[in-house]
């Protein structure tokens, strides 16, 4: 029984990892050039924005939902509103790095695995080495707690299933709450440890 239950987050859990390497993360130098005299905290503003605006429009159910892959039992809606709401918010974690000078070492597999972790721990965390990084992708407990918190967001994105108009509203309000929220989390835990940068993006 309690492997049933647990399929369907492993199975995200697996799609998590396979696809999050491969999402395009806009470097400090193109930030910069997108947002041409602004600071940190001002650039950091626009990502929230564009993240909050991403996962509610998932969470409105809008998206090519059909055509994913899922375990049984599980609507494909369910699964991609899930996985989209994780991509849009891994984003936001690795971009935020960016803007406070605070990109991960290592390979792109390897920064994902600590963007990963940060994701799941819903809190910026300081690994500083692409092994430590790599360690975390692998470890038992990362997955585990993965697991848990795709359980977590398939259980809230539920009312996605609803009646349309009212199932949309409830599945965008609960992501602006939940991407506004691990933001002020994981921006705060940057700031602390910020790398101050000044002059042109080379």
């Amino acid at each position: 029984m309690r492997t049933h239950e647990w399929s369907p987050a492993s199975f995200l859990a697996g799609r998590l990892i396979e696809a999050l390497p491969r999402i395009p993360v806009r470097d400090l130098n193109t930030l910069r050039r997108q947002f041409p005299g602004q600071g940190p905290e001002e650039i950091a503003d626009h990502l929230v924005t564009g993240a909050v605006r991403g996962t509610e429009v998932v969470g409105a159910g809008v998206g090519s939902a059909s055509a994913l892959p899922t375990p049984p039992a599980m609507p494909a809606e369910l699964a991609a509103g899930v996985l989209g709401t994780a991509a849009v918010e891994f984003k936001l974690i690795a971009e935020l790095h960016e803007v406070y000078g605070l990109r991960a070492p290592g390979t792109a597999r390897q920064r994902a695995a600590l963007y990963l972790a940060e994701w799941t721990e819903g809190r910026g965390l300081n690994v500083t080495k692409p092994a430590s990084a790599v360690s975390l992708m692998l470890s038992v407990r990362l997955r585990r707690e993965l697991r848990r918190r795709l359980l977590s967001l398939t259980v809230r994105r539920v009312p996605m299933l609803m009646p349309f108009m009212v199932g949309a509203v409830i599945g965008a309000s609960l992501n602006r709450y939940d991407t506004q929220r691990l933001a002020q989390r994981i921006r705060a835990d940057l700031r602390a440890r910020q790398v101050p940068w000044e002059g042109p993006p080379a």
